[in-house]
């Protein structure tokens, strides 16, 4: 038996509808575990709510504003550490080479320049591998194996787009 909705009903103070009252009450009857539930919960609602002691509500809201303070000093000061290890670190590292650049700037330029390069040569190079590879590929593969592959990758496109807006969607309640 499905016991879902009266478990539900039962816990979720809604005001029910006659044929629904009229089936909890049925189930009540025959099911001891729920009858324990209603039973529970009707002692809860029915008990004696007390009032808290004289002034309990300012030592409360008092206490509840120093520990909100404290973390937010305890916050500012971690913050703090972060940013001046992370600065430290920083300059610790960069400290040499900023020295280096310092004494000898025209050998520095001539580094930067000839790393353009490098990476400018290697991006020519590169090109035109791509380039012979794109001519020798189609004679090497079948076009029941480029649609395959073309399958593949639509497919995994499909799925990173799907898993991004589940992973973006902001959550819709309980």
């Amino acid at each position: 038996m499905n016991h879902r909705p009266f478990e539900d009903w039962l816990l979720d103070d809604q005001p029910l509808t006659p044929e629904q009252n009229r089936d909890l009450q049925t189930h009540l009857r025959t099911c001891t575990t729920y009858a324990a539930i209603a039973e529970s919960n009707l002692a809860l609602h029915s008990a004696r709510k007390v009032t808290p002691a004289a002034g309990f509500i300012d030592r409360f809201q008092l206490r509840l504003a120093e520990q909100r303070k404290a973390a937010r000093v305890r916050q500012t000061i971690g913050t703090l550490i972060f940013v001046i290890g992370g600065l430290g670190l920083l300059v610790w590292l960069a400290g040499p080479i900023v020295q280096e650049a310092l004494r000898s700037p025209a050998e520095w330029i001539t580094t930067a320049v000839s790393y353009f390069l490098f990476v400018l040569t290697s991006i020519q190079a590169l090109n035109e591998v791509a380039l012979v590879l794109l001519h020798i590929m189609p004679n090497l593969v079948s076009p029941l194996g480029w649609l395959m592959v073309i399958s593949v990758l639509g497919g995994l496109g499909l799925m990173w787009i799907v898993s991004i807006a589940r992973w973006t969607r902001p959550p819709q309640g309980v």
